[in-house]
């Protein structure tokens, strides 16, 4: 190993001793420190090689601190595919913590808001759109609207 290497060496290792990291936010943090794609992408390779390193530790540990916090399966994976991982183990990971996703949908929007029955145009819009932010389907939240018996005002 050369000595650029040992540096990188020591900022990643620095860095992952924080927390987890995916590949693409360390290689973006060493690029941002000027070291070249080419020397970062080899140390972090042998990182990760290592066990050091890992994408699906940095997504599991992800998405259980967004699922935890109330965060939709769209909003989940959108993030994580912007930090440059795929997960697929949402689901189960969503069953282990709150049970399923209408059910912490359901959590999501008791928390917020009290139970109405007819709700007007205007303020069903908002929940909906409060619930789309924090990455739930129309389609989820139309079946929680259903669930819980709210209709909208006419």
């Amino acid at each position: 190993m050369t000595e650029k290497d040992l540096q990188i060496k020591d900022i990643c290792l620095r860095l992952l001793a924080r927390r987890e990291h995916s590949r693409k936010e360390l290689l973006d943090k060493l690029a941002f420190r000027g070291f070249g794609r080419q020397d970062t992408e080899r140390v972090v390779q042998e990182l990760a090689e290592q066990g050091w390193q890992s994408d699906e530790r940095y997504a599991h540990s992800y998405a259980r601190q967004r699922i935890e916090k109330g965060y939709g399966p769209l909003r989940i994976a959108y993030e994580l595919q912007q930090h440059g991982v795929e997960y697929s183990e949402l689901d189960g990971l969503v069953e282990d913590l709150a049970g399923s996703w209408s059910e912490l949908l359901e959590n999501v929007y008791l928390g917020k808001y009290s139970v109405d029955k007819h709700l007007p145009a205007k303020e069903w819009l908002k929940r909906s759109r409060f619930l789309q932010q924090r990455g739930f389907s129309g389609e989820m939240i139309k079946k929680l609207f259903v669930h819980m018996g709210i209709r909208l005002e006419r």
